[in-house]
């Protein structure tokens, strides 16, 4: 009797091990991160820039500059370059958060861009007093509803 019952708490130890231990092997796909938009992130420093895209009309030599800028540390600035087109300069204070290019805030036109919705534009984003970043943005135009509005 002692042994039945042994051996049926081993097989019930050895059921709840076998299957509450598959998430302990298992590849965990939250961990990783990623840009859950149409625009791409980076960081220069403490700022931290989020869903940065170019929207524009077809055949046009300016798009809207569109993202999102915190900065976690002291008062900085942002340059941001295009490859082609004029530097801008944005003054980000202390713990601020500003979103360009919607609602109320005026867009960041960058003009005599060269390139065509549909294709990547790289910009580079730099910060006193740390290494910049040179990423590509995605350029879209305005098929989408949610993008109409934000053409320059």
């Amino acid at each position: 009797m002692k042994a039945r019952l042994a051996a049926s708490a081993a097989l019930a130890l050895g059921i709840v091990v076998a299957a509450s231990g598959c998430s302990m092997v298992t590849y965990q796909a939250t961990t990783e991160v990623y840009d859950a938009s149409d625009g791409v992130s980076a960081n220069v420093g403490d700022l931290d820039l989020r869903n940065i895209l170019v929207i524009m009309k077809e055949g046009a030599d300016e798009g809207n500059l569109i993202f999102t800028v915190a900065n976690t540390g002291e008062s900085n600035e942002l340059t941001v370059e295009p490859a082609t087109g004029d530097a801008v300069t944005l003054e980000v204070g202390t713990n601020e958060q500003i979103v360009l290019g919607e609602g109320d805030e005026d867009p960041l036109l960058l003009e005599g861009i060269d390139t065509e919705p549909g294709a990547m534009m790289e910009i580079f984003f730099s910060a006193e007093g740390a290494e910049g970043v040179e990423i590509l943005v995605p350029v879209l135009d305005g098929r989408l509803p949610e993008y109409r509005d934000l053409l320059p």
